[in-house]
């Protein structure tokens, strides 16, 4: 595990400015696949060079058919896969880095001049808020793990298969005739196989729901700012007016009162004048 050291230390940096899903997948990243393959598969694996028999006696041919039937180890097959889906995230990471390190800049100068530019994504701990440019920064690095996922995962089934099988055929030179070999603890290494494989498929999975769930919660936020900019104020009986009359208007409203209460007092005044006395 020390030899995952290094990217398990930049992935944890990533958490604090990452969804609760997103937390979510990181915790799988490291338990389920970082964990498990450094402590179990590749004692697993260790031996399948070795551990390889074909039913052969020309030089050369049992190389071949390993070659041939494994063209790279499972092993460093799913240590490129961890690597290609964490690079996206690291990305980001370094987009955050350089957000934080900007608008620190900001509050800075905002202390010596309050009327300059105010810190837009972060807030005084230097958390990070995902909206704006970072949503979309934090989009893209979910859609393209999402790629490298399904590119993986198709890879290993045309490569492998989801399946280890106990013995294949062989006939490439320099085997002389059609070849029998024999794997070794073939029934261990499928339960790997398709542990792995499930693995990958929750990580997929949480990508997907990662992406809704921040739809979701931009479309709310933004109907919310709708609501708030059409009914203004916190009255539970908001105003049909979208907006408040000025000075000018309220004057003018005030005169119009005037005259119209004055030519109902003169009008008054004359029906009273009209009446029959008693």
């Amino acid at each position: 595990m020390g030899d995952w050291g290094f990217l398990s230390a930049l992935l944890d940096k990533v958490q604090s400015h990452s969804t609760v899903i997103g937390k979510i997948w990181m915790s799988v990243l490291f338990i389920f696949r970082i964990l498990v393959l450094g402590a179990g598969a590749e004692s697993v694996w260790g031996d399948e060079r070795s551990n390889l028999v074909c039913n052969t006696n020309t030089p050369g041919c049992e190389n071949v058919c390993y070659d041939w039937k494994f063209p790279i180890s499972h092993i460093r097959f799913w240590v490129m896969q961890i690597i290609f889906v964490s690079t996206p995230t690291l990305v980001y990471l370094g987009h955050v880095v350089h957000v934080i390190h900007r608008e620190n800049k900001l509050r800075e100068e905002q202390k010596r001049n309050p009327a300059s530019k105010s810190p837009k994504y972060t807030d005084e701990k230097g958390k990070v808020e995902i909206k704006g440019t970072m949503l979309g920064s934090y989009l893209t690095q979910l859609f393209i793990k999402i790629v490298f996922e399904v590119a993986f995962i198709v890879g290993q089934y045309y490569l492998f298969g989801f399946f280890m099988e106990r013995k294949f055929h062989c006939e490439r030179l320099p085997c002389t005739v059609v070849t029998e070999c024999f794997v070794s603890r073939p029934t261990e290494k499928t339960i790997f196989i398709i542990f792995m494989l499930a693995v990958a498929c929750v990580s997929l999975g949480l990508n997907v729901l990662e992406i809704f769930y921040l739809l979701c919660k931009r479309m709310s936020g933004r109907n919310k700012r709708c609501k708030n900019a059409t009914y203004p104020g916190d009255s539970r009986y908001p105003s049909p007016f979208t907006v408040e009359l000025d000075s000018a208007h309220g004057t003018r409203h005030n005169e119009l009162n005037r005259a119209f209460q004055n030519r109902w007092d003169q009008s008054k005044g004359g029906l009273d004048g009209a009446r029959p006395e008693p």
